[in-house]
C-alpha cells in the first residue's frame, strides 16, 4: 500500500518511530494538525520534514520567537516601487506542510494568526482574505519543560490539533543504529524519497471517507469521550470536536492497517492522543502530577469494549 510505503520511507530516517508515525500520518490523512510535545533532540523537527518530503508536499520551517508578528507568519502587502502599487507577499504558512516550531514560545497575537489557518485554512491580511493551498497541514512542536518566556497555548487552540503525541527517548539499540546511520551517511542531512504528491493525498484523504463505523464502535467512541466529563479528576472533560477527532481518526488508522472498517482497537490507540490535550483536570490535582493523559487511560479501563463487527 502507498500509505505503508510512505512510512517506510519515513523509517530511512526515522529510528523505532514507527508506532508513533503511524498517528502523525493517520492524523494527517484525517485532514487535520498534529502537536509534538517532547523533550528537545528527539526527532521532532525530522519527523516533521521526513513526512513532508515522503508525502511531496512543499514544506516550510517557521521558528516561533516572543518578537514573531503575524505578518511574518501570514505574509504582508509590500509597495512594489516598479508599478507604485501595494502587492500580497506570501508568508511561511502558504505551504503544503507547515513545521511551527517551539509554538509556545510566541505570544498569543500570532498564535490565533496561526489558529485562523489551522480552522480555515485561510488567512485574512488587512481586510483581504486569501485561501492556502490544500493539502494545508500544520505539526508543531513543544517544549513541556520550559516555562520561562513561554506562551502556554489556550485550550481553544490545543484543541483545533487532531492528536497531541509525544515521541519519548530511544532504546539502547535504536540510540545506537541513530548513530551508526549517521557514520554512514557521512553528513547531516537526510534526505527522503517521495511516494506520494499533493494530488494523491487528497485522493487517499478521500478514501478515508469510505472507512466504515459500525454503530456500537461509534458509540464506544462517544461513550469513552464522555467518560472523561465525568471523571472524578476533570475540570472540563472532552468536547463532540474530540469524539469527533476520535472517530476521524480512528478511519484513517484502519485505511493506513489495510481495512475498510473500524474496529475497537483503533480507538483504543488513538484516544489518548485525541484526548488527553482536550481534558482540563482540576486545579487542586496540579500539585500531585495527575495527568489529562492518566484520566484518559482510567476511562478506557472503564468502559466496556464492543465486539468487533466487521460489515
Amino acid at each position: 500500500m502507498l500509505v505503508h510505503r510512505v512510512l517506510d520511507a519515513v523509517d530511512t530516517a526515522l529510528v523505532g518511530k514507527r508506532d508513533q508515525m503511524t498517528l502523525v500520518l493517520a492524523g494527517v490523512l484525517a485532514g487535520g494538525h498534529v502537536l509534538l510535545e517532547d523533550l528537545p533532540g528527539l526527532g521532532k523537527t525530522l519527523a516533521a520534514r521526513s513526512l513532508s518530503q515522503a508525502l511531496g508536499l512543499e514544506f516550510t520551517r517557521a521558528q516561533f520567537t516572543p518578537d514573531l508578528l503575524p505578518a511574518d507568519l501570514t505574509g504582508s502587502y509590500i509597495f512594489d516601487q516598479n508599478t507604485s502599487e501595494f502587492s500580497f507577499r506570501e508568508g511561511p504558512i502558504f505551504t503544503g506542510l507547515l513545521l511551527a516550531d517551539e509554538i509556545n514560545r510566541t505570544p498569543p497575537k500570532t498564535q490565533s494568526a496561526l489558529l485562523e489557518a489551522m480552522q480555515e485554512r485561510q488567512v485574512t491580511v488587512e481586510g483581504h482574505t486569501f485561501m492556502l493551498p490544500r493539502p494545508f497541514h500544520v505539526l508543531a512542536t513543544a517544549n513541556p519543560i520550559e516555562h520561562e518566556g513561554t506562551y502556554p497555548l489556550p485550550e481553544a487552540q490545543l484543541d483545533r490539533f487532531l492528536l497531541r503525541l509525544a515521541f519519548g527517548y530511544p532504546s539502547l539499540e535504536e540510540e545506537w543504529e541513530v548513530l551508526g546511520r549517521r557514520m554512514e551517511r557521512r553528513r547531516e542531512e537526510v534526505v527522503v524519497d517521495a511516494v506520494l504528491d499533493s494530488a494523491g493525498l487528497l485522493a487517499v484523504q478521500d478514501c478515508v471517507e469510505d472507512i466504515h463505523v459500525a454503530e456500537s464502535v461509534g458509540r464506544y467512541a462517544i461513550d469513552l469521550v464522555r467518560a472523561t466529563r465525568d471523571h472524578q479528576d476533570t475540570l472540563v472533560g472532552a468536547s463532540p470536536r474530540g469524539s469527533l477527532a476520535l472517530l476521524l481518526c480512528s478511519r484513517a488508522l484502519a485505511l493506513i492497517e489495510g481495512r475498510d472498517f473500524v474496529i475497537p482497537e483503533d480507538v483504543k490507540r488513538l484516544a489518548v492522543p485525541a484526548l488527553g490535550h482536550r481534558i482540563v483536570i482540576r486545579p487542586e490535582l496540579w500539585l500531585n502530577n495527575v495527568a489529562p493523559e492518566s484520566i484518559v487511560q482510567a476511562v478506557l479501563d472503564q468502559v466496556p469494549v464492543p465486539d468487533a463487527e466487521t460489515p
